[in-house]
């Protein structure tokens, strides 16, 4: 609870300085802040650091549009997740299009590992939980994950609400077993230090499913263009509307892999329906990620490809962006369906100053499925794993589900503060019962 506080009083502070800043009816020039940069997530930990966002309104002839965006975070969390980001953003530097540029690296000590095809790996979740044994420790799931990223996207009007969209960008993924050394000097009580012992990740590197070639990462260069259909109401917090897009994203490797050239399709629905004015929304959303041509890397996998970067982390399926309750990176495949609805709620409202605020309560149900596997795992049904046994064929296709309920606290509808609790319904998704994850904004 000691941490919850802490969060719920920084992001109160980080509120209370835009609310400051909205008082003024009109802006011109330049405008920035430095505000504490903090979340909770039940897979990464609580997060701590800071972010500024500089915006630049010229003459304020078009405020509360910004000319020109800029912005920087720097975060770490207690299970060793870092965020190192600077994005821009306008529609202005080139009239008539939307550019947006992305740098960011995620170092990630921690990353979580499940196997691959979803419910096909089993999950024991005392091995999550295990230290200092013989062969097994909190370790035994995770792999070591640093992600570098570059971006550069523009979107375009072909005539209302249709747009087009192209990039580049680039990913390059450093991965390899948990240096387990390096976590164990950040505490000098040798009792909470981790054994060095063999991990998942490490048995699917010795027995082939994931290759020696993939095994340490490399880099990536990509080209993606799509097509987007935008009807909402508004772009935070809509009401009504319907947001689709699909798109193509072609990766090429480079060096060691060469082999690794491949083509990817996303496809994404989402509607917001008004059922009583904007006191009751419900939303949805129905997306997937397809592997068309040629052969991606297990990590490839475990991103979610997006037409321009709206947040830090595009994680894979579950966990706080995808399928909440069900722990990160748990359904892992070349292709992969989820679906989301919500129930969006404003209980009541109140003015403070010159901002109008709602309380609102956000019932929801996740769900994300495998639908197209790892053939070179599904073509081996009898393989016996040295430790948590055979692996389930029967169960590849069957969909995962979480649910739970969010407390929503917005100002003036664009800034949210959102506290969801989820459970997986299975205990193969996730062997905790509540998962908490508090951060800015709405899921979609």
């Amino acid at each position: 609870m000691k941490k919850i506080a802490i969060i719920t009083l920084s992001l109160a502070l980080a509120l209370t300085a835009v609310a400051q800043d909205t008082n003024r009816h009109v802006r011109q020039g330049w405008t920035f802040g430095v505000l504490p940069s903090v979340a909770y997530d039940a897979d990464l930990g609580l997060q701590y650091g800071a972010l500024t966002n500089i915006y630049y309104f010229g003459d304020g002839s078009t405020y509360p549009e910004y000319l020109h965006s800029f912005y920087a975070e720097a975060a770490y969390t207690t299970k060793h997740f870092g965020i190192f980001r600077t994005a821009y953003d306008s529609k202005h530097l080139i009239p008539g299009h939307r550019l947006s540029i992305d740098l960011t690296y995620l170092p990630d000590q921690m990353c979580d590992f499940y196997g691959f095809n979803g419910y096909q790996s089993r999950y024991v979740a005392e091995y999550a939980n295990q230290d200092n044994a013989a062969y097994i420790s909190r370790a035994y799931y995770k792999y070591r994950r640093d992600l570098f990223r570059f971006s550069a996207d523009i979107q375009g009007t072909i005539s209302k609400p249709w747009y087009w969209n192209a990039g580049i960008g680039l990913l390059h993924f450093n991965v390899g077993t948990v240096d387990i050394d390096r976590l164990n000097s950040f505490t000098s009580n040798e009792d909470k230090w981790l054994p060095d012992t063999v991990s998942l990740f490490d048995y699917y590197v010795r027995d082939g499913y994931i290759s020696a070639s993939e095994a340490a990462g490399g880099f990536h260069p990509y080209l993606h263009g799509g097509v987007t259909y935008d009807t909402r109401d508004r772009l935070q917090n809509p009401t009504r509307g319907i947001h689709a897009d699909a798109f193509l994203t072609y990766y090429a490797g480079l060096g060691d892999m060469s082999d690794y050239n491949n083509l990817k399709l996303n496809a994404n629905f989402r509607q917001y329906i008004s059922l009583y004015t904007d006191r009751l929304i419900l939303a949805y959303r129905v997306g997937t990620q397809l592997n068309l041509a040629g052969d991606s890397p297990f990590y490839l996998n475990t991103y979610l490809n997006q037409l321009y970067m709206q947040r830090v982390v595009y994680e894979g399926l579950g966990g706080a962006n995808s399928v909440r309750g069900i722990m990160r990176n748990r359904i892992l495949a070349p292709g992969v369906a989820f679906a989301n609805v919500e129930l969006r709620t404003r209980l009541f409202g109140f003015k403070a100053g010159k901002n109008m605020f709602y309380v609102g309560l956000n019932p929801f149900f996740d769900a994300g499925m495998v639908v197209q596997p790892y053939e070179n795992v599904v073509s081996n049904p009898h393989y016996i794993h040295p430790i948590v046994g055979a692996w389930d064929t029967s169960r590849i296709y069957e969909p995962h589900f979480g649910g739970g309920l969010g407390l929503k606290v917005a100002m003036n509808d664009n800034f949210v503060l959102s506290v969801d609790w989820a459970t997986a319904f299975d205990k193969q998704d996730n062997g905790k019962f509540s998962n908490l994850y508090i951060k800015m904004g709405y899921m979609f």
